[in-house]
């Protein structure tokens, strides 16, 4: 159960080691670090918030079954593989309009369906097309990418279509490799994109389809201008697919330049999960967050925990630290490259870790399945990171917990 203060004794000595053993200023060399943009003042009130039952809330009763889409026999059988029978609502409302050929506008938020929403009827489409690449999907982070890519994997299973994974942060000599056996699908972000569009290693005259997801995510993150770029290679006869979980004038704007006569499909539901419950605990300093933190991790009920952190160098510090009192860790961090982020990802999906420790951009994008709780171990940047953060936890409806450190009053 969340405390506003808790443990009236002194820190532990492994908790007071971790703060002492920290360089001054935060970064690895005690020198002055560049600041970043100032954290905005966030009151502890909106840090608290008591969950609502959602049971008067009425399931979403889906007009078709997966089996009343005109697809091929091999795409049904890889979506009965999958264990999909009836369609969510983004999927249940988008799929037809995609499969009619219409440009659409997806509201939704993450963990909703969309990835299948949109792959599964451009699958359908791509089979038997013999122009390569057709389709360009452009995520904002290379889990994101990573993960539309390995969904697309399981659905196209034995039909004979392909994909190659463009994205930073990786060796770029294997991606120039599978761009030369000229794959259906282009999955990937926005800067490694435009990179191998620039330097000419990837041609976009064939690209009938193009996909943004988390569009809304790629503008926050400042993708605008490459995004731009991409798509001004891309033909103006096509079909184009907005996915974000909100409508902002950037977004707008993209919506007049890049798409034509599109379909809005809104599913999006509330930003702030009523569902997960939400308190502060006051901490005196850094090491007693440590002492308190390795409390909760302690009681029952904590089996799947998200904590974010600030900075790449305290995140990666915090994780080593959980890990060697007892708490196994995993990091995931700007400094990981992609295969350590892959791995560190797939440890905690999959349970052989009960901790992941992230920054905000790291984090953003990720669909984690039955997170039971979400850690704010530093307080967020803006109210919309905290809202993005919590929203890690009770998904699709399940109870979660969200737990803010702030400083004792």
């Amino acid at each position: 159960m969340p405390y506003k203060t808790h443990g009236s004794g002194r820190p532990q000595r492994s908790a007071s080691s971790f703060r002492r053993g920290r360089p001054q200023g935060g970064g690895r060399s005690g020198g002055a670090r560049k600041k970043g943009p100032q954290k905005q003042y966030i009151h502890p009130s909106k840090f608290v918030n008591k969950a609502v039952t959602k049971e008067a809330e009425a399931p979403y009763e889906p007009k078709h079954v997966f089996a009343d889409f005109p697809f091929g026999a091999e795409l049904h059988a890889n979506i009965r593989a999958k264990g999909f029978e009836k369609p969510s609502a983004i999927q249940d409302q988008a799929i037809p309009e995609i499969i009619a050929g219409k440009d659409v506008i997806g509201l939704a938020n993450t963990g909703t369906g969309k990835t299948a929403a949109f792959l599964l009827p451009i699958i359908e489409r791509m089979s038997g097309i013999m122009l390569r690449p057709s389709v360009l999907i452009v995520a904002p982070t290379r889990e994101l990418a990573q993960q539309i890519d390995e969904e697309f994997r399981a659905f196209a299973r034995g039909m004979g279509l392909y994909s190659a994974l463009i994205v930073g942060g990786v060796n770029v000599d294997r991606q120039l490799r599978d761009l030369k056996r000229r794959p259906h699908f282009i999955i990937g972000t926005p800067g490694r994109l435009k990179d191998l569009i620039e330097r000419r290693h990837l041609q976009m005259k064939n690209m009938g389809v193009l996909v943004l997801d988390e569009a809304d995510r790629m503008l926050d993150m400042g993708f605008l201008p490459d995004i731009r770029r991409i798509v001004s290679e891309m033909p103006k006869e096509r079909q184009s697919l907005f996915f974000s979980a909100t409508i902002t004038p950037d977004i707008e704007a993209l919506v007049h330049d890049f798409l034509t006569d599109p379909v809005t499909v809104s599913v999006r539901t509330t930003e702030t999960s009523d569902h997960v419950e939400q308190d502060v605990i006051e901490a005196r300093d850094k090491a007693h967050k440590i002492e308190l933190l390795g409390e909760l991790l302690a009681q029952d009920g904590y089996d799947k925990v998200l904590v974010f952190g600030e900075t790449k160098f305290g995140v990666q510090r915090l994780s080593d630290h959980l890990s060697n009192a007892g708490h196994p860790s995993v990091a995931i961090h700007g400094n990981k490259n992609q295969s350590q982020r892959q791995r560190a990802l797939k440890q905690f999906k999959d349970e052989k870790v009960k901790v992941m420790v992230a920054t905000d951009v790291a984090a953003r994008g990720l669909d984690i399945p039955n997170v039971t709780h979400v850690i704010n171990f530093d307080t967020p940047q803006t109210y919309s990171d905290y809202v993005h953060r919590i929203g890690r936890t009770g998904r699709g409806g399940a109870h979660g917990r969200a737990h803010t450190f702030i400083d004792q009053q």
